[in-house]
């Protein structure tokens, strides 16, 4: 198998394997001093595996719908771009709603011990909506209850907050394209320190 193939392989097994709850499999995929940060969660690989396991028993999971991988290899380094939609069904001022945060997942790997595994993952978030799960049904929201929010994950961080998780105002999101572009030098300056 090529390592585009591979490392493809990589990223849509370690999102299968979370959305299915099969954490041996995501830990797998995974360093273990990988560098996640993501809306609700900042820290190790290992760690991330712990809090998705956690997060599931808690009943709050999602599920990704995702594009094909984007993949560039150079030597023992890859980098993956995923353009993703997370879904996620939950309660929310006594009302079933559906949440759908758009993103790009921006990924690092690296060959290490003759196997590929994921080093980093960024989320980009662009845009979200919340819905209510059953047509008919009324979602009461109050406006300055999203006001403080940012564009790109607006409904993700008002329902991740009211389900406990706190979440942070520096992602990476359209909404603020200098940090993006920032991000994307840097994945490609470790790509390539050459230039």
């Amino acid at each position: 198998m090529d390592d585009v193939t591979e490392v493809s392989q990589l990223i849509l097994h370690e999102r299968r394997s979370r959305d299915r709850g099969w954490w041996p499999e995501m830990r797998e995929c995974l360093a273990a001093d990988a560098a996640v940060r993501l809306s609700w969660f900042r820290g190790s690989g290992a760690d991330f595996v712990t809090a998705s396991q956690e997060m599931a028993v808690r009943g709050d999971s999602a599920t990704h719908t995702l594009g094909p991988p984007v993949v560039d290899v150079l030597g023992a380094r890859a980098l993956v771009e995923v353009a993703a939609a997370i879904h996620m069904r939950s309660e929310l001022n006594d009302t079933q709603v559906d949440l759908t945060s758009h993103t790009r997942l921006l990924y690092r790997a690296e060959r290490r011990t003759g196997r590929w595994v994921i080093v980093s993952l960024d989320p980009v978030y662009e845009r979200d909506n919340l819905l209510p799960s059953l047509p008919g049904t009324h979602l009461e929201i109050a406006p300055d209850a999203l006001a403080r929010a940012r564009p790109s994950y607006r409904m993700l961080t008002h329902l991740l907050n009211a389900r406990g998780y706190p979440i942070a105002d520096d992602l990476y999101g359209d909404d603020r394209p200098t940090p993006v572009q920032r991000l994307y030098r840097s994945l490609s300056d470790w790509l390539d320190p050459r230039g």
